[in-house]
Parts: structure tokens; C-alpha cells; sequence
């Protein structure tokens, strides 16, 4: 079972670094690529709980910018 993608900006995505929504999606709208996004706010780097949101939420993100 799949757990369906939150919106909310302000909700922090990787527990591990804090990171929020909102960073993630700030640093993508500058360009970054996951990697990148990766290095910059500590994400992806402890536990690896995160990852599969992560990919979602930009996967969604890149979607939203192609239309």
C-alpha cells in the first residue's frame, strides 16, 4: 500500500535533517537535481526513511513545471 503525497509545504520530509516540502521544492524550482538537493540540505544521507518521498514529491514537482 502506497501512502498518498501531502502538500503541505511546511511539513518536514526527512526527519533525519529537518528538511521540509518547501525546501526541497525551493531548491528545485533553482535547478538542483535530487543528488544536488541531496548535498545541500542533508536529505537521502542518514536513515534513507525519506527516499521514497523525496522521489515522489519531485517527480510531482517536475511534473507540475512541464505543464
Amino acid at each position: 500500500m502506497t501512502k498518498p503525497i501531502k502538500n503541505d509545504l511546511d511539513e518536514v520530509i526527512c526527519d533525519c535533517s529537518g528538511t521540509t516540502r518547501a525546501q526541497i521544492q525551493a531548491l528545485f524550482l533553482q535547478g538542483l537535481d535530487q543528488d544536488a538537493i541531496s548535498r545541500k540540505t542533508g536529505a537521502l544521507s542518514g536513515c534513507a526513511g525519506c527516499e521514497w518521498n523525496i522521489e515522489q514529491f519531485l517527480l510531482q514537482l517536475s511534473q507540475q513545471t512541464q505543464k
